[in-house]
Formats: C-alpha cells, structure tokens, sequence
C-alpha cells in the first residue's frame, strides 16, 4: 500500500503507546459510525421533516462515499504520504462531522456524510498500516488483536451510544461526539507519527476508472433510494438513473479489466476462490447489514421504543461475537475455513428464522434481544475463515488489490441491501395492512366497545387502526427474515464451490 520510509519506523516508551492508543481510538471511532446513525434515523426524520425511508439516506450516502474511497487508499498513501492521508483524513472527518450536526435540510445532511464518508474511507486501513509500520514485529499480533478488538466492538456500542444519545441530547450529537476525538486524533498523529512517514511519489491516478466508478455507483444509489418515492420504473427518472447505472457499469467494467494502473483491480476476480469467496460476501454481508437497520426502525416505529432501547436490543449481537472470536481463532489452524464459513453463515440463516417464529407485535424486549445474541456467535466464524478463502486463492502480488476489490464490494452491498430491503419492508408493510383490513372481523364491534368506555369515534377507529398498523409492520418484519434466512442459506451454499486456500494468509491485508 505504501512506499518505504525515508526514516525509520520504529517508536518507542510514551511515544509508543500514544501512537498505539491513538490508531486504536480512530479505527473505533471510523467502524462505529457505520453503526451509530442507524437507530437515530426516527429522530433524524423527525427533526427534518421527512420519512424514515428517506431518513436512511443517512446510513447508505456515508457507506458509498466510503466504498468509493476505499480503492483510492494506496494511491493517496503513495502521492502526500501515509501519515499525512491519516492526520487530513481524521481532521477531515471532524469538520464533515461538525457540518453533519449543523444540517438542517435533509440535502445538506447527505452532502455531509459523504464528505465524511470520504474521508472515513481510507482510515480503516490506514490504521491497521500503520500500527504494523510503528510497532516491533514481535508486538505485531498483539497490536492487530487490538486493532481487531476496536473492530469488533465499535458495532456493539454504536447502535447503544446512537440511541442515548438520540434520546437525551438530539440526533446533532452523535456527530458532535466525533469533533474532540477527530481533532486531538489528528494533531497527535502529525506530531508522534512522523518518523512513520512514507515518500512521495508522484504516482498517476486512474482517472477515467474513478470516474467511471462514480458515475454507476451513484446513479445505482440513487435508483434505489428514489425509486420507491417515484414510483419504481413507472418513472422516467429512475428509468433514466437506471441505464445510466448499466451503461456506466459496463463501460467501467471494460476498461478497468484493460488499464495498467486500474483505479479497482478486478483482475483478482479470475480466480475461483476469490470470486465465489467476494459473491458469498456481497450477499451474506448485505442481509446482515441491512437487518442493523430494519430491526431498530420497527421498534421504534412499531413496537414504540425509544431509541436508547432500541440500541441495547440491536447491540447484542455484537457481544457473543467478541466472545466467540478467539475460539474461531484457535480453529483457524484446524479445520477447513470453508466448514466455518458453511457454519458460520447457516447460524445466521438458522438465527433469521428463529426471529420469525420467535418475533411478534407482542415481544418483549428479552424475546427480541436473545436472537441478537445468538446470531452474533456465528459472526466470526463467517468473516475471518471467508478473508482466508478469498486471498488464500488469489497470488500473493494481487493480495493487496485483492483485500482493497472485497473490501470495496462489502461497503457497497451494505449500501445497496440498505436501500433494497427498506423498500421490501415498507411496501410489505402496506401490502400486509391491506390484506388485513380486507379480512378483519369484528372491527366495528371493537369500536363500540371502545366508544362505551367513553373514547370517541374517531380516538376508537384510530386505536383501531394502529392495531391494525402495528400488527402489519411486524408481519412485514417477520417476511423479510424469511428472505434473510433464504439469502445466508444460498451464501453458505455457494462456498463449497470455493477450493480449499493451499497456503497461509495474512486476512488483516483485507481490513
């Protein structure tokens, strides 16, 4: 990723521990606010008066602002110098951060979290660089435990930190939260990490491919986050946003897979491993993702939590995960890794079931939240094993293209299955209330009942209604984990047609 240092590398005492905490605090920091927003979307939709699905433009304009960023990370760490990228990244982030909670409109909102997202995107990996870069090869597997501990916590208090903070001081705050933390962050890192500095080469840029990359991937975005306000395909917009998509798509495809320097290095994808490895991945992440987001909109919208509640109940995933890590760790050397990507991503299909004949419009809050925990312990025997398998098949020259092609294509299917299972949900929703209505028997006489004890007509339709309403939504909810629990089943499926890595891999290349 990077070019050598002109100085040497190597800290030291304070210094030492300093550039540890402060690599360890921003990695946090970038991984959480994939998260954070995701249970503050009522308020947000609330605050700037739109609805929830266009509130979760939030959540998907930060993801592909971060998708399309992250192939660019080698080439700016190469052209101004990887402690540099790092600091202006960080200092970057606090400004769009700071924008992000001074928005009023909901434009200004998504124009925000894509700088952010832009400025996010290269941090991640920068990060885990650099640690390797400052600290003695003897401390390497300690330093990437901590880096991967930061990884793996960060989801769990995102969602617990988006809701209380939501809740108790607005949705502005948890943007605001990032401003000291970004600030100090950066400072320290242009004043302890310069010895970490990397030359400056004046290295061309693909930039025809970026471009490209821009143009489908955002007229792709934008199909799916419009069209369900425009009326799908009915629309000339979204028609227009659609061949855009495609014809960008192909020409991208053709000269990428033809430039010497491609901004995305797709040629990894002519090995078998990898390609199936990267599809298992697009469709199993996406499912997940998009399940972070729909679970807190039906408690809050449906179940009438608050979105402090709604985060405890959303985060426990994430704590069987951290537990569950290390055993994944110790088999690692053991077994197959396509056996504990088969496992792995069949406990998230079996957990998706689980929800559907566990979840009601009557659940408590522990019915809720004991499939999160659950599903959390097959968590990591998905994503490590998988990184194995994908650059396990590829040259070890390409493994770095290979890392920066996966994680690329993570980022945006969180993105897009945001996009695409929020307009399932929703026009499910309506579907559901629909055929509700049609068949409800004694309606009218549990209006009467509601009028003698003394509620009007109108207050005793509307109860009514929201009966009606709330038992749709989570028929809605319970629809979508089938098709959740089809997708994992598929993904587990297709592994097998992986072979099995001939040699070992260093998977922290793909973070």
């Amino acid at each position: 990723m990077t070019a050598p240092s002109k100085t040497s590398t190597q800290l030291s005492g304070g210094a030492l521990v300093l550039a540890g905490v402060v690599l360890a605090v921003t990695n946090f920091m970038v991984v959480l606010d994939t998260t954070i927003a995701n249970v503050s979307v009522a308020h947000i939709a609330g605050g700037l008066g739109i609805s929830s699905s266009e509130g979760t433009w939030v959540i998907t304009s930060y993801a592909v602002a971060e998708a399309i960023c992250v192939p660019l990370t080698g080439w700016l760490s190469r052209r101004f110098g990887t402690v540099r990228v790092f600091a202006g990244g960080m200092l970057g982030f606090g400004i769009f951060s700071f924008l992000c909670g001074t928005a009023t409109s909901l434009a200004a909102l998504v124009a925000f979290r894509i700088g952010q997202g832009i400025c996010g995107g290269p941090l991640m990996a920068l990060s885990q660089t650099l640690l390797l870069r400052v600290f003695p090869k003897d401390k390497h597997a300690m330093t990437m435990g901590i880096w991967a501990m930061t990884t793996l916590t960060a989801p769990i208090f995102g969602p617990i930190l988006g809701g209380t903070i939501s809740d108790s001081w607005g949705w502005h705050w948890i943007f605001f939260i990032n401003i000291p933390i970004a600030i100090v962050c950066s400072l320290t890192a242009f004043a302890v990490l310069s010895p970490a500095e990397t030359e400056r080469i004046k290295d061309r840029i693909d930039g025809v491919g970026l471009a490209l990359l821009v143009l489908w991937v955002g007229a792709l975005q934008l199909m799916l986050d419009l069209g369900r306000e425009h009326d799908w395909f009915g629309s000339t917009l979204i028609v227009n946003l659609a061949i855009v998509a495609a014809v960008g798509f192909a020409a991208f495809l053709i000269w990428e897979l033809t430039e010497d320097q491609p901004a995305v290095d797709l040629r990894p994808l002519r090995h078998r491993g990898f390609a199936v490895a990267v599809i298992a991945l697009v469709f199993a992440y996406g499912t997940f993702f998009a399940s972070l987001v729909v679970i807190p909109q039906w408690l809050q919208g449906a179940m009438g939590y608050t979105a402090t509640w709604a985060g405890y109940a959303t985060a426990f995933n994430g704590v069987a995960a951290v537990l569950m890590a290390p055993v994944v760790a110790k088999r690692m050397t053991t077994v197959d890794p396509r056996r504990l990507v088969f496992i792995g991503v069949c406990w998230l299909s079996a957990t998706s079931l689980l929800r559907v004949f566990w979840w009601n419009s009557g659940s408590d809050f522990w019915t809720l939240a004991l499939p999160q925990l659950i599903q959390g312990a097959g968590m990591p025997f998905f994503f490590v094993p998988l990184t194995t398998i994908a650059l396990g098949a590829v040259d070890e020259e390409e493994t770095a293209s290979a890392a920066g092609v996966m994680n690329f294509l993570r980022t945006m299917a969180g993105a897009v299955a945001v996009a695409i299972s929020t307009t399932l949900w929703y026009d499910g929703a309506q579907e559901k209330r629909a055929a509700l209505s049609g068949v409800l028997n004694g309606a009218q006489a549990t209006i009467d009942r509601l009028v003698a004890q003394g509620y009007g007509p109108e207050q005793a339709r509307m109860i009514v209604s929201q009966l009606v309403d709330k038992e749709s939504v989570a028929l809605a909810t319970g629809q979508t984990f089938v098709l959740a629990a089809a997708i994992f089943a598929a993904a587990a499926s297709i592994i097998w047609l992986a072979p099995r890595p001939t040699r070992q891999v260093d998977t922290s290349a793909a973070h």
